[in-house]
């Protein structure tokens, strides 16, 4: 069976990847105590994703390493939150503050506005240092100013994809698994490992 090393602690990230990479045994850093990925000095979410897999990859000889950078992008602020999403609101944020920074930035706009954007995913798969593939995802959609649903993570209670009515943080995790950009960008990621691996 092929085995990877997911470099992340989201737990809610690793059951994602899970999901959609069935008969792929996949580890993440809880499973790996000790080991610390280098900080994210990229400004772009590939050089972000490169930089923590090939930081894993050092720890772990010989090992897969698949790594993930993703964020939100908002049109109308110019593409923010973007690589700084998980640290909108500051060093210490949560997912609380950051969805609060943001209502509080749109609401400044004019009133009437749709709210456009994209969730982006780059994914990075690293072994022995050796970037051997880089994959990309995205999801459009609108943003708004109330929370809606208590599923998912992040900014999902703020964003509807195209085509639907309500955010991802009711959609079904089935239908959410289905689009996201991570979702779209590990599609891609699946299809190299199967032919290249």
């Amino acid at each position: 069976m092929l085995s990877l090393v997911f470099a992340t602690s989201n737990a809610h990230k690793t059951q994602e990847v899970c999901a959609m990479l069935p008969g792929v045994e996949i580890s993440d850093l809880r499973d790996h105590p000790g080991l610390t990925l280098p900080e994210e000095t990229g400004t772009t979410f590939e050089a972000n994703a490169i930089i923590k897999a090939t930081g894993g990859s050092a720890r772990l000889p010989g090992m897969l390493v698949l790594a993930d950078d993703s964020g939100l992008e908002v049109d109308a602020l110019g593409g923010a939150p973007g690589v700084r999403s998980a640290r909108y609101s500051g060093e210490h944020a949560t997912d609380a503050t950051n969805r609060e920074k943001l209502k509080q930035e749109l609401a400044k706009l004019p009133g009437g506005m749709v709210f456009t954007g994209r969730f982006r995913c780059c994914m990075a798969l690293v072994r022995d240092g050796k970037t051997l593939h880089v994959a990309h995802g995205a999801v459009e959609g609108t943003l708004r100013l109330q929370e809606q649903g208590e599923g998912g993570f992040g900014y999902d209670a703020l964003f509807t994809p195209t085509g639907f009515t309500e955010t991802f943080g009711v959609l079904p995790a089935k239908t959410k698994n289905s689009l996201s950009h991570r979702a779209r960008a590990l599609a891609s990621m699946k299809a190299w490992m199967e032919t290249n691996l």
